[in-house]
């Protein structure tokens, strides 16, 4: 409610909102967990918020997307999104082991900066039998990192004079969680969010072949019949039911199924769920976990990250004409 109240002033100030409510909310609930850690009593609504309602949001918003939109460009999209995934794989992992990581941490830091952050590295950890400090290392700076991409990622907007379509594609390229990049989109418009969503959704689909191919690949590193188990479940269970709720409003908005008059309130609820799951996001990020990461963790995945940006940058400028 701060947050929209202080979006609200903008707008009658200065007549446009420089810093949008879904930005404040995530900075204010930081600023909140910071110095204050919730009693358990909040913490069940907070993570529904993060989670649930979040979800919700997601897969409201595939009903303002049609496909046609991004018909010309998407073969090329597509092969563009393959590429990044499978070279940041590589890379991030390269990275990691030179940093002295171990194997399995160093395939949990190069899966969640290539597809989609803790969410990949929950999927991927049963297949090769990743301890608990192995997880808890890589989830915990990864959670402050993706905050610091949704509130530095649209700065590029005005320095490289990026398109809306531009930055979309950029956002989906590298914004950590599918939640992440309605943070990173919003505030440079609808066209943004839109494209950025369906490219960050596309490049989630991968994980289901990444776990598929780890899972065969990395039986060395397993060390019982149960992570054989958990990790079959993961693999079934990596396609959430957002992203197909997403896609199925996407095809009946495609082909107009969903009268006009439904999607302006449905944005609008999408909106407000999304404003709501940022301060619950930003309630769970506790910015001094960053001094108790290791050091060679930290600098893995934030050399990681920037090969991500880079090569998503270079596609974006370079390969992405007319956009």
């Amino acid at each position: 409610m701060i947050a929209v109240g202080l979006q609200a002033v903008e707008e009658a100030s200065v007549g446009h909102p420089y810093i949008e409510a879904i930005v404040m909310a995530i900075l204010l609930g930081t600023a909140i967990r910071t110095l204050w850690e919730p009693d358990p009593r909040y913490r069940a609504g907070i993570a529904f918020s993060a989670k649930q309602m979040l979800e919700l949001a997601v897969a409201l918003l595939g009903a303002s997307i049609t496909f046609s939109a991004i018909a010309a460009s998407g073969v090329t999209l597509l092969a563009a999104i393959v590429t990044v995934v499978l070279l940041t794989l590589a890379a991030s992992f390269a990275i990691s082991r030179s940093l002295g990581l171990s194997v399995r941490l160093s395939i949990l830091i190069a899966c969640g900066n290539s597809i989609c952050g803790n969410s990949a590295i929950a999927a991927v950890a049963p297949a090769i039998g990743a301890s608990t400090d192995d997880i808890a290392s890589s989830i915990s700076f990864t959670a402050v990192l993706g905050v610091v991409v949704v509130l530095g990622l649209p700065l590029l907007i005005p320095l490289l004079s990026l398109s809306e379509t531009q930055y979309g594609i950029l956002a989906g390229m590298t914004v950590y969680a599918v939640p992440q990049v309605l943070a990173a989109t919003i505030p440079a418009g609808l066209v943004a969010t839109q494209v950025g969503t369906l490219v960050k959704l596309v490049r989630v689909m991968m994980l289901g072949p990444v776990v598929a191919f780890i899972t065969i690949a990395g039986r060395g590193l397993r060390n019982s019949g149960t992570s054989s188990a958990r990790a079959k479940n993961n693999f079934f269970a990596v396609l959430p039911w957002f992203i197909v709720a997403f896609f199925l409003l996407a095809a009946l908005r495609s082909l107009a199924l969903i009268p006009d008059g439904a999607i302006v309130p449905l944005k609008k609820l999408a909106s407000i769920l999304t404003v709501l799951s940022m301060a619950a996001l930003g309630l769970g990020v506790d910015l001094r976990i960053i001094g108790e990461v290791g050091g060679r963790v930290t600098a893995a995945v934030t050399l990681s990250l920037l090969f991500l940006l880079g090569l998503s940058l270079g596609f974006v400028c370079y390969g992405t004409p007319g956009l």
